[in-house]
């Protein structure tokens, strides 16, 4: 097995990604702003999720739900891969209006063959047809029972007050902020609001506006900026302080990023 892999593959559905990866990276806590499926192939990792924490190995179907903070180290330090369909919001919204991936990871042998049978139909430029059919057992079979209600953003999620501070990092996660303009904004104190995004998003609200940052440069990468540029639009102090974050959480490195893009 390669030590390390991060290949981002032409997908026959719009809305979906597809990544072939391989590594011994242990992630630091990320977000995602789509839905992910996937299958361990070989080695096993442990992770924290919003749904607690798990351990997969080969065979476990691997999932992640948007906003939902996950980390993930390969278990005894040895390599493992995986293959990972993330899906926009909107893919999932054609298929139920209120979904949520049930399990982080799970031995389910069924539903595993159909994730790597789907994931090598969007690869292989097959019928969207075909491709959609597989989709919807997929999600069939991966979601809670009775449609768990959709995952969605943090600021959906929490107190109306807290809901104004994490508008201004989600509309401008570039801008420069205090946490005094934070509790300005929720009318709680500085302790409070600092405990308040906390227990919201899991994250301290700097940490989150890195989320932000990050997801908006992943963005501009894959639209194609230039790194330096990315690096600016996403309020990053330079190309190295955005390359260092970027590959603590996604285990790439910008540019490894917009080249796996590129040929995607």
């Amino acid at each position: 097995m390669s030590a390390g892999r991060f290949l981002m593959q032409r997908s026959a559905l719009p809305g979906v990604q597809a990544v072939d990866a391989c590594s011994r990276h242990a992630f630091a806590r990320h977000t995602h702003e789509q839905f992910g499926i996937g299958v361990m192939r070989e080695g096993a990792q442990v992770s924290h999720s919003g749904r607690g924490q798990v351990e997969a190995g080969p065979g476990y179907v691997i999932t992640v739900n948007p906003g939902e903070v996950h980390d993930g180290a390969p278990i005894g330090g040895g390599v493992r891969a995986w293959q990972m369909l993330y899906l926009d919001p909107g893919v999932i919204a054609q298929a139920a209006a209120a979904y949520e991936f049930e399990h982080p990871a799970r031995k389910q042998p069924g539903l595993a063959r159909d994730v790597l049978a789907l994931y090598a139909l969007v690869t292989s430029g097959a019928a969207p047809l075909a491709c959609e059919a597989l989709l919807l057992r997929v999600l069939a079979q991966a979601g809670g029972a009775r449609g768990a209600p959709a995952a969605v953003p943090p600021s959906r999620g929490v107190p109306a007050s807290l809901r104004h501070a994490l508008a201004l990092v989600d509309d401008d996660p570039a801008a420069a902020l205090s946490l005094a303009d934070l509790a300005a904004a929720s009318g709680l104190g500085r302790y409070q609001v600092l405990r308040a995004f906390r227990r919201a998003t899991g994250l301290t609200p700097h940490a989150y506006q890195m989320q932000r940052r990050l997801l908006l440069a992943r963005r501009l990468i894959r639209q194609g900026m230039a790194l330096a540029d990315a690096a600016a639009a996403g309020g990053f102090a330079d190309q190295s302080h955005m390359t260092r974050l970027f590959v603590r959480a996604y285990g790439v490195s910008p540019r490894g990023y917009a080249l796996a893009a590129r040929g995607a």
